[in-house]
């Protein structure tokens, strides 16, 4: 039976066999998910991207001579008629630094079989010491290493946790999309309001020690793990699963299935991974490529800060649309794409020739960026919850949030060489602000 109904599904259109619009009979009968996992679920999406959002946040001042040389209070850069404000290195090598080893962890872990337990404690040594690592360095290189560290806290976080939700009901897939939308607004935002109150860059950093601690205490003390699990025979991937009642509670490893079945899931993920994996390449090249490039001078905030709110009001966008997806859903992830592209035009061309008067209205198009950003996230991986058979969504869900990666990694492998050309270019200054 199991073989039927899986060619069914690979021989079927999503719209034919899936409307996300519509529920169907199973959706509307099945139990709801415990609140304490739901809220477990939100937490860990929290904390698990926190880390990678305060060090992009704090990218602009990891790379200035400030930081390094524990200054608190920025020194403005050298701006003459003929050149533009920037930092020698593109907050590109940050983003890089902060996904090439996330990359690394969703090429990998899907693939293999670790104990849950001590995927997740990695997961919390890696983000305390990235912290620790930027607050204390000394030297560039160390506050890079810091960065390494909590990205593959957060690949390793992301692609553990999706498919440890596979043993619970599609909402806490909602509810993980919302924690991860809710660190960017929150991680930003601290960073923001700290180093704006006069705290150093430095110690706003170290007091993000608490997010780890708070993973820890959801993972095994919130979350409940006495779920039943659907069994598959190991040795036949394409066996029917079964559903046991008195079944023993899942607490070891995640559940298999067999390495040719998943070579033969690849190309059906192709429809969840590209376009996915082109908004994330979009929205990463605007923000760790262009962002920094976008100044206005002489406003209420300087150079440091108007990069830091600009990422709080992208994170703002993410975090709404993150969490919209049980008031409404989209199918045509494509198309939100070819939306983040247009924003791609519109703030790269503002980075080359500054002609848009106000600040405001690049706070509004940042927002925007955000919400298509978000909504593109949250929508893919509801697809893939309720889209995949029970024995193949936890590596559905593993190697589907390699999109983000990928698509982040290309687009800080662009940003680098763009910033470099733009910052050799003679400034032009603004004709109209308002």
């Amino acid at each position: 039976m199991s073989v039927a109904y899986a060619d069914e599904i690979e021989q079927s259109t999503p719209y034919e066999v899936f409307d996300c619009f519509v529920l169907d009979e199973a959706e509307i009968s099945s139990p709801k998910e415990k609140p304490r996992n739901l809220i477990a679920y939100w937490l860990l999406g929290l904390c698990n991207n926190y880390a990678y959002v305060i060090m992009l946040s704090a990218a602009h001042d990891i790379l200035s001579e400030d930081f390094q040389g524990n200054s608190t209070v920025p020194t403005p850069s050298p701006v003459t008629n003929n050149t533009r404000d920037c930092n020698p290195v593109s907050t590109g090598a940050i983003l890089l630094a902060d996904v090439l080893p996330s990359l690394a962890m969703k090429l990998t872990m899907p693939f293999l079989l670790t104990h849950i337990r001590l995927r997740v404690l990695i997961v919390i040594l890696l983000s305390s010491a990235s912290f620790l690592m930027v607050s204390f360095s000394t030297a560039q290189w160390q506050a890079f290493l810091g960065v390494v560290f909590a990205a593959i806290s957060g690949g390793l976080g992301e692609v553990t946790f999706l498919q440890y939700s596979s043993h619970y009901d599609k909402d806490v897939v909602s509810t993980w999309s919302s924690g991860t939308g809710g660190s960017g607004l929150f991680g930003a935002l601290s960073f923001a309001a700290l180093t704006t109150a006069g705290l150093s860059a430095r110690k706003t950093v170290l007091l993000m020690l608490v997010i780890p601690a708070l993973m820890a205490i959801t993972f095994f003390f919130i979350l409940d793990h006495e779920k039943r699990r659907v069994k598959t025979n190991d040795s036949d991937a394409d066996t029917e699963p079964l559903m046991e009642e008195n079944q023993p509670s899942f607490k070891g490893h995640i559940a298999p299935i067999s390495m040719r079945s998943k070579c033969r899931m690849l190309p059906r993920m192709a429809r969840f991974i590209v376009p996915l994996g082109s908004v994330y390449l979009f929205e990463y090249f605007i923000n760790q490529g262009v962002f920094e490039l976008i100044y206005f001078e002489n406003i209420w905030l300087d150079h440091h800060s108007q990069y830091r709110w600009l990422q709080v009001d992208y994170q703002l966008g993410v975090f709404l649309s993150r969490s919209s997806v049980n008031l409404f859903r989209i199918n045509a992830v494509w198309f939100l794409a070819v939306l983040q592209f247009v924003n791609v035009i519109l703030l790269t061309t503002e980075a080359v020739f500054l002609y848009i008067p106000s600040i405001w209205i690049v706070f509004t198009i940042v927002f925007w960026e955000g919400l298509l950003a978000g909504a593109a996230y949250v929508n893919t991986f509801y697809r893939v919850a309720f889209e995949t058979i029970p024995q193949e969504k936890a590596f559905a869900m593993g190697i589907t949030s390699l999109a983000g990666s990928v698509g982040v990694s290309t687009a800080g492998a662009l940003a680098v060489p763009f910033h470099q050309y733009l910052c050799s270019l003679p400034i032009i200054h603004r004709t109209t602000k308002w």
